[in-house]
């Protein structure tokens, strides 16, 4: 009877298969290139800076947590230990970083939630014609807390399975499952509400 086992560490990518896959570009930054990095940094920063700005809601803090973010890539690319895909390795990392700057921001009582509505808009979108649905969402997603965010998030902007997301968010994926049922109940609550 033939058995499949699962392999726990894929196999590393060759670097022939492209400077732009990034499995090669993060095998070329465990290597000390820098130029591997900078395209890492450039293929990640905007996926980040959205993510961040979304679980935050802080756009004086993004520029840092996207620094510090990857700079632990940069600085300690060994810690990818295969068991999941590079971005969700990234993501986590971006995530616990964001969880800590909201924890120092709410101590300071520095946290401004409605500033943001404006800030949010996709820059890709045509900002004439979806200036009332963009701040609408905003507003709608300023009622969520940050763990419930991040589920919306990285479901509808990021296309992520919940099996990702819970690695991600480092919890169950039923918790994942939860969030995302609290937040849809939210969401319509709102929406409810502004028909009103």
């Amino acid at each position: 009877m033939l058995r499949l086992v699962p392999n726990p560490k894929p196999p590393a990518p060759d670097k022939a298969a492209g400077d732009d896959n990034e499995y090669a570009l993060l095998q070329r930054i465990v290597e000390g290139d820098t130029l591997a990095f900078e395209k890492f940094y450039k293929l990640y920063y905007p996926r980040l800076f959205r993510f961040i700005l979304r679980i935050t809601r802080q756009p004086d803090h993004i520029e840092e947590l996207i620094q510090e973010t990857l700079l632990l890539v940069w600085e300690k690319p060994e810690r990818f230990n295969h068991s999941c895909k590079i971005s969700t390795w990234v993501f986590g990392i971006a995530y616990h970083k964001a969880l800590k700057s909201i924890a120092r921001a709410a101590r300071n009582n520095n946290l401004d939630v409605n500033e943001f509505c404006e800030i949010i808009a996709d820059p890709l979108a045509n900002l004439a014609e979806n200036a009332e649905t963009q701040d609408w969402l905003n507003c709608a997603l300023d009622i969520l807390p940050a763990d419930q965010r991040a589920v919306i998030e990285l479901t509808f902007y990021h296309g992520l399975p919940y099996q990702e997301i819970a690695k991600i968010l480092d919890c169950p994926e039923n918790t994942v499952k939860t969030r995302m049922f609290h937040a849809r109940k939210k969401l319509q609550a709102f929406a409810q509400a502004k028909e009103n």
